[in-house]
């Protein structure tokens, strides 16, 4: 009630001729028809909206903001110039360009030009509406959509794309572009708002076309989209399983397990693991990997390893963790040359051997490697494969029988794949497999897994919707088959796991998330019944990308969760099943096979056994075609075409008279059938309104779909335009093309290739490569000829080459600038610029989580010293984020200075840093001290001292970092917190009872050396 109490107060609120809280104060009206339709929806009403705007803002200036500006709440500015339709650039070189030799009172600020896309705030009812409308909203191109909001009250979607433009155009005192440059921004931006207007069409289509929007008001008239209800057959809780999209799934009517079935409701306890050792924190990840360990040194164990997230910044991970099932210790193992940190990748035990496989390092960066790991002495080794090359691939699904290890679906180079692989796990060879039988449609995000001789595979995402569908392949047929389904099947869904228990299969999790509780669906082999289990105190546990791993009788899941656009990331704690409970479900399983033929209901397979030998005659040419239909016949037009095998996916669908129709590429198989059928149908568009897509397609003659693509008034032309989809490549392919294409020009050989990094990092605009790269003399012949193709291929404006750090006191970076002009950058993190010449001082990444824990301290009444400041690494932090009250910042580096400096300005924080410039030792307050940080490696022992004298005689906090072996950890903890008490009592005569608050694990430093930071309470012991 509260939902729709919510809604109707809006829905009152807008249809006010009151001004709303926006700056527009009303609606834009292009978006008042889409607005319209998504509040007709019993499920959703939108709270705010932009159709999308091209403007121009302007805000105060750094310099002329006073320090009293400051304190206040920051503002966004003024709009100088607001459009939700396209820009005219006259107008705004008239707005912009009078402003000349402005008086010395008027304020100066800034000006940008800006293109803002789409964005709606939509209200739903349920999770599952909420996941509903996200999928649609991407697949018509608003791919940044997302849940931003979940809780007991209410849950919110925001629907966006990322088509921005943000570009500076000077101040109000001086612009710095020109009126050319004015126009070609203006025409930029015009056509990202047509971008966004067809997206936004094409969206209200979808909702319209969809059957997804009640659309009891919203009438054509002629009902040209009634035949488009495909689930007027199944009730509400079946329907919420399509999307739309007609493909091979089979559709069942629910059936209640306790009448239907005559066997009682099944519940089984799941609960969260109590983790020892290492924080529960270490395994929230998704998109990472697991295997059980049976076999080995640590029996009962599930080995974890890579994915997204863990504690402080959520990224990819190379952590191996290794989890004992019994008693829940988690540990973290050091195993020596580890593959880079990854998810998306697959794991699969071959005896001892674990082998993981692909993944995806960054967005721009797809793998396609292949690890071993000997779980008997923890060496990790990437083996050299022979046979034919494996896909850059992630998200594909991969199982093992034997010693043949088989990977099937996933993403290949931005591409949706159908492809199989099979790697002999001893002779390391990889073979595309070439299958037979009913083969699966292309796929990410599936589970596999093995039975025997077989192979098991269910669901995944298309790249449209989530399947459904479950799949059996046998090893030695190399034979697909889809399997029959009955009784309580699972719904269709993606990124979720499945797992075998003796002779039962069972799926769970994934996409969509169930709102109110989680199911297991499971599958006795043998037999075609499903049956559903509810798991109780479940939680808010969402099982999404997770792991699931069968240790004996236990089902261990590791993982999973979600990331809200607005509110960041819920993962999932570690939780165990037992699952003993399965096997009183034989009998059952059993007795309901031969009940089960009555409750499903079939879709039959569109297949059309067509004989092209001798179709076509000399008169066909070797010419690409498009079927041209009208719009409002585009969605069933394409369902046919799509379904048949007549859409030519490798051609891009496009518009022809500004939309009014759309061009379709088509195979030439339907040419050829097509070109006989007559448009003899006298009232066509009747014709249309009369047919029944569902009963089309259960219908297998090739005829009657012809005919309805006659009534749908579909005409055959040659495709002059021939807009051909290219997949993606990944820039180190684009680098190793350009690359080999200038060792060809200069005759040199084209082994050097195997010299080429695979990773690089980003500073600012400046791609730097790893200090081993191009380090052969060969490459000198070519000079900067290849620095010049390899800032080209990267798409990078400055290029350089990482050096040593210099092992003087100042620690001045090695960088090498190899293509700029110099080494200034700009790089934002945590919320904090940093701005630094990375040719002289370094900077570093690891360090990251470090910055953040300090930011995220309370520090607004303490006075803090940094003894090592660099360019401000925890310097600002310690302003710009815990607003800490004073920071004395001692640095020797003069570069490191300049920096700092030019930092502490940037951030607006210099009227609360002193830098003190010299030896700390010298320079460093005495007795003022809140918080000393020591941020200098390998070690700050010399330093201690001073830290000491700078703390106020009462005590405070000390943050020591340094560099420690694994196994000295607490010995070194003990000995800095004795020495430090020491000090203070022979040095200053103070009586401090110095205890370890905390020991943060910063990175590893080296092998066997890790990067440690301990927060050191010292207290005045009163006498």
């Amino acid at each position: 009630m509260e939902f729709e109490k919510r809604k109707k107060a809006t829905l009152a609120t807008m249809s006010s001729s009151e001004p709303d809280k926006s700056p527009k104060g009303d609606i834009d009206a292009p978006l008042i028809p889409l607005l319209k339709t998504i509040n007709s929806h019993p499920s959703y009403f939108t709270t705010s909206s932009c159709s999308g705007r091209i403007s121009i803002l302007s805000t105060p200036t750094a310099a002329t903001t006073t320090a009293a500006v400051k304190k206040k709440k920051a503002k966004g500015g003024n709009w100088v110039f607001i459009t939700h339709e396209p820009a005219d650039p006259f107008s705004l070189q008239n707005l912009i360009f009078p402003i000349k030799n402005p008086t010395t009172t008027s304020s100066q600020e800034d000006l940008v030009f800006r293109f803002e896309p789409l964005i709606i705030a939509v209200e739903c009812k349920d999770v599952l509406s909420a996941q509903k409308l996200v999928s649609l909203a991407i697949s018509c191109g608003f791919r940044e959509s997302g849940i931003t909001n979940v809780n007991s009250k209410r849950v919110i979607v925001a629907i966006r794309c990322s088509i921005r433009l943000e570009v500076p155009l000077g101040d109000t005192h001086k612009i710095m572009v020109s009126k050319e440059y004015m126009n070609y921004l203006v025409g930029i931006a015009n056509e990202k708002m047509e971008a966004n207007r067809k997206r936004t069409d094409l969206f209200h289509d979808a909702l319209l076309n969809n059957e997804f929007i009640a659309r009891p008001e919203i009438c054509t008239g002629n009902g040209d989209y009634d035949h488009l209800n495909m689930n007027h057959d199944l009730d509400d809780k079946d329907s919420s399983m399509v999307t739309g999209e007609l493909e091979d799934i089979q559709l069942t009517s629910e059936t209640k397990d306790d009448k239907t079935n005559g066997v009682p409701e099944l519940i089984l306890p799941i609960k969260s693991m109590v983790i020892t050792g290492e924080s529960a924190e270490k395994l929230h990840l998704w998109g990472h990997s697991a295997c059980v360990l049976e076999a080995t040194k640590n029996p009962k164990s599930v080995l974890v390893f890579g994915g997204f997230g863990g504690i402080g910044r959520h990224a990819r991970r190379k952590d191996s963790w290794i989890l004992d099932s019994l008693s829940g210790e988690l540990k973290l193992v050091d195993f020596s040359n580890a593959p880079s940190p990854r998810m998306g990748h697959t794991a699969s035990l071959a005896g001892e051997l674990m082998f993981v496989i692909g993944g995806r390092a960054d967005p721009g960066n797809v793998l396609n490697d292949v690890w071993v790991l000997d779980t008997t002495n923890n060496e990790w080794k990437q083996v050299q494969c022979t046979g034919v090359q494996f896909p850059h691939s992630h998200r594909h699904a991969s199982a093992i029988i034997g010693s043949n290890l088989f990977v099937f679906g996933g993403i290949h180079n931005g591409s949706i794949s159908s492809g199989m692989y099979r790697l002999d796990t001893q002779s390391l060879k990889w073979e595309e497999v070439i299958a037979q039988g009913q083969k699966p449609s292309p796929r990410h995000s599936h589970t596999l897994v093995a039975y025997g001789s077989q192979l098991f595979m269910f669901g995944g995402y298309d790249g449209v919707k989530a399947l459904g569908d479950f799949y059996s392949f046998d090893i030695h047929s190399c034979t697909w088959r889809v399997e029959k389904m009955s009784g309580s099947t699972p719904y269709a869904r993606f990124s979720h796991t499945m797992f075998v228990y003796k002779n039962y299969i069972g799926v769970m999790g994934g996409c969509p998330v169930k709102q109110h509780y989680q199911e297991l669906s499971v599958f006795k082999v043998g037999s075609s019944v499903w049956k559903r289990i509810k798991l109780n105190s479940i939680g808010e546990e969402l099982f999404v990308r997770s792991t699931t791993s069968v240790v004996g009788d236990d089902l261990v899941i590791v993982g999973g969760g979600v990331s809200c656009y607005a509110f960041g990331t819920k993962f999932s704690e570690p939780m165990k099943l037992n699952l003993l409970s399965l096997v009183s479900m034989a009998e059952p399983f059993n007795e309901t096979k031969n009940q089960s033929n009555t409750l499903t209901e079939k879709r039959s397979h569109v297949g059309f056994d067509l004989n092209l030998e001798g179709i076509y005659g000399k008169k066909m040419v070797s010419l690409r075609w498009v079927l041209r239909v009208d719009k409002k016949h585009a969605k069933p037009a394409k369902d046919v075409l799509k379904k048949s095998g007549w859409l030519d996916a490798e051609r891009k669908v496009y518009t022809q008279e500004n939309g009014e129709h759309v061009c379709f590429p088509i195979t030439k198989e339907f040419v050829a059938l097509y070109q006989n059928k007559k448009p003899d149908f006298s009232e066509a568009v009747v014709e249309v309104n009369s047919l029944n897509l569902q009963q089309i397609f259960k219908d297998a003659s090739s005829e009657s779909v012809l005919d309805f693509m006659v009534a749908l008034g579909g005409t055959t032309h040659a495709d002059h335009v021939a807009k051909v989809r290219r997949a993606s490549i990944s820039p180190l392919k684009v680098m190793k093309d350009a690359v080999a294409s200038l060792l060809n020009r200069h005759n040199l050989p084209t082994t050097l290739l195997e010299q080429l990094p695979t990773r690089w990092e980003r500073l600012g605009d400046i791609v730097v490569l790893p200090m081993t790269s191009f380090k052969d003399s060969v490459w000198d012949s070519v000079g900067n000829e290849l620095w010049l193709t390899v800032a080209d291929s990267l798409g990078a404006s400055r290029l350089a080459r990482q050096g040593r750090v210099s092992p003087t006191g100042t620690r001045d970076s090695g960088l090498e600038i190899l293509v700029g002009i110099n080494g200034w950058v700009d790089h934002r993190e945590n919320g904090v610029l940093y701005s630094f010449d990375a040719t002289k001082c370094m900077f570093s990444w690891g360090n990251l989580s470090e910055k953040r824990r300090m930011g995220q301290l309370d520090c607004k009444e303490e006075v803090i010293v940094d003894l090592f400041a660099g360019i401000g690494y925890f310097t600002l932090p310690f302003l710009v984020k815990a607003n800490a009250k004073m920071v004395y910042a001692c640095e020797w580096n003069p570069h490191a200075i300049e920096a700092l400096r030019r930092n502490l300005e940037a951030n607006g924080v210099a009227d609360r840093c002193v830098v003190l410039e010299g030896d700390n030792g010298v320079t460093a307050p005495k007795g003022v001290a809140d918080r000393v940080n020591l941020g200098l490696l390998p070690s700050s022992e010399g330093s201690w001292a001073t830290a000491v004298r700078a703390l106020r005689s009462k005590g405070g906090m000390m943050h020591v970092h340094g560099n420690v072996k694994d196994s000295e950890e607490h010995s070194w903890t003990e000995q800095v917190s004795k020495s430090i008490k020491e000090i203070s009592r022979r040095t200053e005569g103070y009586n401090w009872d110095v205890s370890v608050e905390h020991v943060e694990r910063v990175k590893w430093y080296a092998p066997h050396i890790r990067h440690l930071v301990v927060d050191l309470k010292c207290k005045q012991v009163e006498s």
